[in-house]
């Protein structure tokens, strides 16, 4: 016996019929992708004698220091006075303010070897250098209609910079890949060959896949629907032994439109800098055949602008 379907949902509690949105998953599978097809990774297209995007937001980088020798007897000064209260019965995990303020100095925001006595920070790097951008997903619009595809377009072309940054625009305590949105015409597309990446981690590096995109109807995380509602929701639910979240709701997978999950934080929402709401566009998965990994092997969510596509994407992990 399969479980119910949002739209059986909805049918059963009228008042979620406003929040019922169009999704595409994409079903990524490991093969030779088209070159003409939607996918992800891959050959890439480009307009004739248009050059290849760069990232030019500011990439981090590994920063190493020795430890002075001054700083290392300081802090195997502490080692000894914990040790020394541990054996009178103190705590020896319990570090007095003076000792933490040490500690946190010599580490200075970054993290200690005590082998090889170095420090590691990732700092913004100096000076700032662009990164050409990788082929993260190609779509036809024909696979994702209910996209807000500008008119004159029938192409999505999703790139991004495989290296991490920090305080990008529209995102909160983010740390990732830099995202952008190409909308284009299929006709104006050539097959090119982009420069390879500076520095690239291999996790943001897709391995290329075709899909098999399926259309479906979603319905939004609980922190997004009045308690009433959710209420009604999960007593449905209940009756089939599942739960609303991911049941019924936030379809897994990689996704195109539809609504993100907020599994990981509470429901933050993110708002364009022009202070319009930003809508969800697509979700990347950890893992699968593409082989990627965002944050600790979570999902990152891209939004849109619904006044200005070209407004800068917002980003969430989760």
């Amino acid at each position: 016996m399969t479980g119910p379907t949002p739209t059986e949902l909805v049918a059963a509690v009228p008042g979620l019929a406003p929040y019922l949105r169009p999704a595409t998953l994409l079903h990524p599978y490991a093969a030779t992708p088209d070159p003409q097809a939607s996918r992800i990774g891959g050959p890439a297209l480009w307009p004739a004698g248009e050059p290849w995007p760069h990232c030019t937001a500011g990439h981090l980088v590994d920063e190493y220091r020795e430890v002075p020798a001054a700083d290392r007897a300081i802090w195997e000064g502490i080692d000894r006075a914990l040790h020394e209260r541990a054996r009178a019965g103190g705590d020896p995990h319990v570090l007095t303010a003076d000792e933490a303020a040490e500690r946190r100095r010599i580490m200075d925001g970054g993290s200690l070897d005590l082998i090889g006595w170095r420090t590691h920070r990732t700092v913004p790097e100096q000076p700032a250098a662009g990164c050409a951008l990788v082929p993260l997903v190609h779509l036809r619009a024909e696979d994702a209609p209910h996209l807000p595809w500008p008119e004159g377009t029938d192409r999505l072309q999703v790139l991004w910079c495989p290296d991490d940054h920090r305080d990008l625009p529209n995102t909160r305590h983010y740390y990732g890949p830099n995202v952008e949105l190409h909308w284009q015409r299929g006709t104006d597309l050539a097959p090119t060959v982009p420069p390879a990446p500076r520095r690239s981690a291999e996790r943001y590096l897709p391995t290329p896949c075709a899909v098999r995109p399926k259309q479906i109807v979603d319905l939004p995380d609980q922190d997004e629907l009045p308690a009433e509602l959710h209420d009604a929701a999960e007593e449905f639910a209940q009756r089939y032994g599942l739960e609303y979240h991911r049941a019924l709701s936030c379809a897994e997978g990689w996704k195109l439109g539809g609504w993100p999950s907020w599994h990981s934080t509470d429901l933050v929402p993110v708002d364009c800098g022009c202070g319009a709401r930003m809508v969800h566009l697509l979700t990347v998965d950890s893992g699968l055949d593409p082989g990627v990994s965002v944050g600790r092997f979570a999902e990152l969510h891209v939004f849109v602008c619904p006044v200005d596509l070209g407004h800068p994407v917002g980003l969430d992990l989760q």
